[in-house]
């Protein structure tokens, strides 16, 4: 019989039906999702990290105390204030803490905390200003690191980001949301063109780790993601928990299938608002990884985030086809992203339903189309096998 798959696009539901003969599935840990909300996840992981004991006793009431934020995360406010109030709870004053925020980030959680938190500072990195950086160590490899310096003064610092796939660090959060996305201009420059769009093996041996250890023992409160904007699960914890971190997200998020198939339906949830240009560049490429050469990639969201000038220069080429060439020409802040969207449609024919203008849709490459009848025609009038897969810009599928 015919499977129904429920997909969340956006945040309506899309149900589309697969032939059981033509159906592939993932194979992936098995999961039951949370029944403690976010605030409630980190308070546990503040309360019993991963091999440490309560963060609070790590602290002093003369600690000056950064904590770096990730302010893509859901519910970062909620889980702000439990991080602020177990910090307060080992003595220290809140004039002593500042919240660090990663360049260019807004800061609208500001006005969510409560005012029992007023006095807290909120700095947004700006790797272009000399006097808020400061010089840390020269790494093995013989690079001069540099830092945020409330950050590198800081007595403690404590980072509360998100676990999730990036084809820069292979794993965001954790070592990562310090370096080098505290860094300098120069250096932030240098890793711009470091990215892959291969899966990560979880392997840490890096320069963030290296930074992480000489900052001395950063505290980590790791949040997985779990669908449409929910919180899978926390690992709070010093260095040594980083690797449980990436366990926990792999076994929410990584799967495989055993070889490549013919249609990829990847769909892609949450709020326009929130989804960025790199989500969609990475389900595009979680679809590719998946389908076969010459196949076919339906990419459904609602969003229609704002365009980088990587994205603006694909616009202009009549198909991928040199797109490679012109982004390492042009070095685009969007270079990563672009390039992740150039690697799909060399990889597959493109379907993309979006919030974008047909043109839009057509200058990146793809055929647009615009409801859940069009993509379940894909499948129907399609022939080989289909995978679907939710939340495709937080997945990642091999082929083993």
């Amino acid at each position: 019989m015919p499977e129904t798959i429920p997909l969340v696009v956006g945040s309506e539901p899309w149900s589309l039906t697969v032939p059981a003969d033509r159906a592939v599935h993932v194979r992936r840990a098995s999961f039951v999702p949370p029944s403690a909300g976010a605030a409630e996840l980190v308070r546990a992981a503040l309360e019993r990290p991963f091999k440490f004991e309560p963060l609070r006793r790590a602290l002093t009431p003369d600690d000056r105390v950064a904590v770096v934020i990730d302010p893509r995360l859901p519910h970062l406010t909620e889980m702000l204030a439990e991080v602020l109030s177990h910090i307060g709870s080992a003595g220290v004053p809140l004039a002593a803490v500042t919240v660090v925020s990663p360049p260019g980030a807004p800061q609208p959680w500001i006005d969510d905390l409560p005012e029992e938190f007023e006095d807290i500072t909120a700095e947004t990195h700006d790797p272009d200003d000399v006097q808020k950086l400061m010089y840390v160590a020269t790494t093995k490899g013989g690079r001069r690191v540099y830092l945020n310096r409330r950050v590198a003064e800081a007595d403690f610092v404590v980072v509360l980001a998100g676990r999730r796939y990036d084809p820069h660090t292979g794993y965001a959060g954790a070592e990562a949301a310090l370096f080098p996305a505290l860094s300098n201009a120069e250096t932030l420059a240098a890793f711009a063109d470091r990215f892959s769009s291969a899966a990560p093996d979880g392997n840490r041996e890096t320069e963030a780790a290296e930074v992480a250890w000489l900052l001395g023992a950063p505290f980590f409160v790791q949040v997985i993601e779990g669908e449409a904007g929910t919180v899978h699960g926390v690992v709070g914890g010093l260095f040594e928990s980083g690797a449980e971190g990436i366990r926990q997200q792999d076994a929410r998020w990584r799967g495989a299938i055993s070889e490549e198939v013919d249609t990829v339906i990847a769909a892609v949830s949450g709020e326009p608002d929130a989804i960025t240009f790199l989500d969609l560049a990475q389900a595009a490429a979680t679809a590719a990884r998946a389908v076969k050469k010459g196949g076919r990639i339906a990419l459904l969201t609602t969003a229609a985030p704002e365009l980088g000038p990587g994205a603006e220069l694909l616009r202009k080429l009549e198909g991928p086809t040199g797109a490679k060439k012109l982004l390492a020409n042009e070095k685009p802040s969007d270079w990563a992203a672009a390039s992740l969207w150039v690697y799909a449609a060399k990889s597959a024919s493109m379907f993309f339903a979006s919030g974008y203008p047909e043109d839009v849709a057509e200058e990146l490459f793809c055929t647009p189309i615009y409801t859940r009848s069009e993509a379940q025609r894909l499948i129907d009038t399609g022939t080989g096998t289909v995978l679907l897969i939710p939340d495709a810009h937080r997945a990642m599928i091999t082929v083993d």
